[in-house]
């Protein structure tokens, strides 16, 4: 009869702590999908922006914070909530320098009005990043919206400089086309002068 009770408190002891075991393994399953959720990556996986050109490249050494802005946020994509959530910390710091301090040669309205569509993705970006639930799809966007948008600027500064260039040259054009007629109306003259004079 004693060995049937040590039996049965072996068998019981042994069901505890299998059941145990089994809620243990329950625990790690419930808490994975949390990490799994934190390690999801935001952005697109192939977005590649434009480059600037180089005569673009010298005019934007001259803007403060430039550089570093453009480091940044070519490396928004495929990111993780939290380093996104630095990301667009540095992204607003760096916007206000930015939008304070442009330099003279890229003072045109196309490029201010672009920028400030950045300044604005970069914003929404941030809200969104820092609420309590910020919702997936809603990050996804802003993150696509802004890469479109500095995409525009950059292409926007590329076009500014091509176009100053092309300016630069017609009016090179146009002084050497008058430097020619003057040469043409000079020789010219002196012929005439000659033919008076003989």
């Amino acid at each position: 009869m004693r060995s049937y009770s040590i039996i049965i408190v072996v068998v019981l002891y042994g069901l505890q702590f299998l059941t145990s075991c089994g809620n243990d393994s329950q625990k790690v399953v419930e808490i994975e999908p949390a990490n799994v959720q934190e390690k999801q990556f935001y952005g697109i996986d192939d977005f590649v922006f434009p480059n600037l050109d180089n005569n673009s490249k010298i005019q934007v050494s001259q803007w403060a914070v430039f550089e570093d802005f453009d480091n940044e946020i070519r490396t928004i994509n495929r990111r993780t909530k939290e380093v996104l959530r630095n990301k667009s910390l540095r992204l607003v710091t760096q916007m206000d320098s930015l939008s304070k301090n442009i330099p003279d040669t890229l003072s045109s309205r196309a490029i201010k009005s672009r920028l400030l569509v950045v300044k604005t993705r970069v914003y929404l970006l941030n809200q969104e990043i820092n609420k309590s639930k910020s919702d997936s799809s809603m990050l996804q966007n802003h993150i696509s919206e802004l890469n479109t948008s500095y995409s525009n600027l950059i292409q926007q500064i590329n076009e500014k400089f091509e176009k100053d260039a092309i300016d630069v040259q017609r009016l090179d054009d146009e002084k050497k086309e008058l430097e020619k007629q003057k040469r043409f109306l000079d020789s010219v003259y002196d012929a005439e002068l000659k033919d008076q004079n003989q």
